[in-house]
């Protein structure tokens, strides 16, 4: 018997990753002269993604993008981000 990898698990990986990828290039572009401050169900039809997923992306992009300083803002209905160049 082979070890081999799930196909579904590397595709869901890849997915998040392209996710993480696009928001991120959204951000970057955005926010490119400044500061920017967003809530997530005001983007979402921009970058294709639920308010959730953009949520969950926010979190990890904090932590990862070298590019950008992802800071939660405030909680009022929805969570506000914001975003500026490092």
């Amino acid at each position: 018997m082979s070890a081999s990898t799930n196909p579904s698990t590397n595709a869901d990986a890849t997915d998040t990753r392209s996710k993480e990828e696009r928001l991120r290039r959204y951000l970057l572009d955005r926010a490119e002269d400044g500061e920017m401050y967003f809530k997530g169900k005001f983007i979402s039809e921009d970058v294709d993604l639920s308010p959730k997923e953009i949520g969950a992306l926010m979190v990890k992009l904090r932590d990862s993008a070298a590019d950008l300083t992802v800071e939660k803002w405030s909680y009022t209905g929805a969570t506000t981000w914001r975003v500026e160049p490092a």
